[in-house]
């Protein structure tokens, strides 16, 4: 059956979009933070956005599947991750695009795929290809993986844990087999870097990537 697509997509090449995925404790909001604090003081336009919570119907639905204790099963939690998405692209991607400027987002369409699909039980093929179709095959041009076991992950956890985090290692060990799989599938787009390194490692390694597809893209970039 062939999927219906959102009446939304990527006009033009403006713009940049860069996602940071990973298991949990991988240390996606932080690196986040760094780079657009580098980008910014290279006087870039920078959008920072975090799927799900950067529109109200991001941070609503946030609340709902991190946060409340009602269980929900796997393909609900994918439903919803995709509706709030479909209203973060609409909302915050791509006029942040079309305007030129850097997009930088903590998770994205491959979180829910190896959440989900992975950790959970919904088919991985079907649920990607709902996925894109939901948000107009919207995707990143680049996507960094912050790769670690969970074990190491979870220990870096010190504060209260939301409802995902406490879903067990088991759990977490297929997410990361999810994404791992995800980046074989996707080389092209998935940059994979070990998490395990030291902070400033990481960012060298993602502002070195980065710095690459600056130099393909000046044209398109706000300044």
């Amino acid at each position: 059956m062939k999927l219906p697509k959102a009446s939304f997509k990527r006009r033009s090449k403006k713009g940049l979009f860069i996602t940071l995925e990973g298991p949990e404790g991988a240390g996606k909001s932080l690196q986040t933070k760094r780079l657009v604090s580098r980008l910014k003081r290279a006087g870039y336009a920078v959008e920072q956005i975090r799927d799900p919570g950067s529109t109200q119907v991001g941070r609503a639905l946030r609340r709902v599947l991190l946060h409340e204790t009602t269980p929900l099963a796997p393909l609900t939690e994918a439903l919803l991750f995709i509706s709030g998405r479909m209203r973060l692209v609409e909302e915050c991607v791509l006029p942040a695009l079309e305007a030129g400027k850097i997009v930088i987002c903590d998770r994205y369409h491959d979180s829910m795929v190896a959440y989900q699909a992975f950790g959970g039980s919904v088919p991985a093929e079907w649920l990607d290809a709902f996925g894109r179709s939901a948000i107009g095959d919207v995707m990143p041009d680049i996507s960094f993986l912050l790769d670690l076991p969970p074990e190491v992950g979870m220990a870096r956890l010190n504060r209260t844990k939301d409802r995902m985090e406490n879903k067990g290692l088991n759990f977490h060990r297929k997410v990361r087999r999810g994404y791992r799989t995800l980046a074989k599938q996707n080389p092209k787009r998935i940059c994979v870097i070990d998490a395990k390194q030291d902070v400033e490692e990481v960012a060298e390694q993602i502002n070195a990537n980065v710095d690459i597809i600056l130099k393909r893209s000046a044209d398109h970039l706000k300044r």
